[in-house]
Formats: structure tokens, sequence, C-alpha cells
């Protein structure tokens, strides 16, 4: 399976409270459809498959939101690809497929959600790494 293209066709930020004293982050991501592109740009033995997606960055208790939607370009053998269609028509894919599709998507879309978060001065909803001074007991 290759990446052939990633777009966001919807990036939304709605901050409705700056009382972020206790709050609750939760994160949704759906797939929303996959379907077959037929194009004659690439002449090769390989299927196209268009995948479309949602991710949402919500915080609670209705304190804002960030919203993604966009679709994936996802080239693989016609095998696979049979495979997957037929997966998707009864709702259920297989777990690599999945776990491969999901983590590019939120490689690309928590970067994003990231500068998004600083500029709108929303808690970032991804811990990040901190430098802490070494304590005595730990240089013995």
């Amino acid at each position: 399976m290759k990446l052939i293209g990633f777009n966001l066709s919807k990036v939304s930020i709605e901050k409705i409270s700056d009382n972020f004293k206790e709050f609750k982050i939760d994160t949704n991501l759906n797939l929303i459809d996959i379907n077959q592109i037929k194009t004659d740009l690439f002449k090769s033995k390989e299927d196209l498959l268009g995948v479309r997606f949602k991710y949402i960055i919500n915080y609670s208790p209705n304190l804002g939101k960030i919203l993604f939607e966009g679709n994936i370009l996802l080239s693989l053998d016609q095998k696979d690809s049979k495979k997957i269609l037929k997966d998707w028509k009864n709702k259920k894919l297989q777990e690599d497929f999945k776990i491969t599709v999901f983590n590019v998507i939120l490689r690309k879309c928590n970067i994003k959600a990231l500068q998004l978060e600083d500029e709108m001065n929303f808690p970032i909803h991804l811990p990040l790494p901190v430098l802490r001074k070494e304590s005595k007991k730990d240089t013995k």
C-alpha cells in the first residue's frame, strides 16, 4: 500500500469558553467512505482507493472543538483493493489496513491541531516532552 495523496477538505476550530480549569479532551476518528477511484493517470496494475475521514478533538464540558475532514488516496494491488472494498461493504476492515490509515490521519492532523491549539490558546491535546532538572539521587 502506498500513500499517493492526503488533503483536508474542512478544518474548523471553535472556542466556546476560556474556562479550562477542569476539562476533558476526547478524540474521535471515523472513516466515512472508501471507494475505488478510476483514472488514466497511473498505468499500473494497482488500484486507487479514496478514503474519506473525519477527526474531532473535543474539549468538554462544552469548551471547544477542532474538526478535520479530508481524503486519502492510496495505491494498492488489485487483490488487496477488492478485499478492502468487500470488507468495507460489510463494515468490517482488516486491522492492519485500519491501523495504517489511522496512523497517517493522526500524524497529519495532530501536527495541524498543535498549531491551531497554540494560535487559539487551547490546551495541547497530546503530551509533549518536558525537560526536568536532575535530582541529586539521579547523579549518584
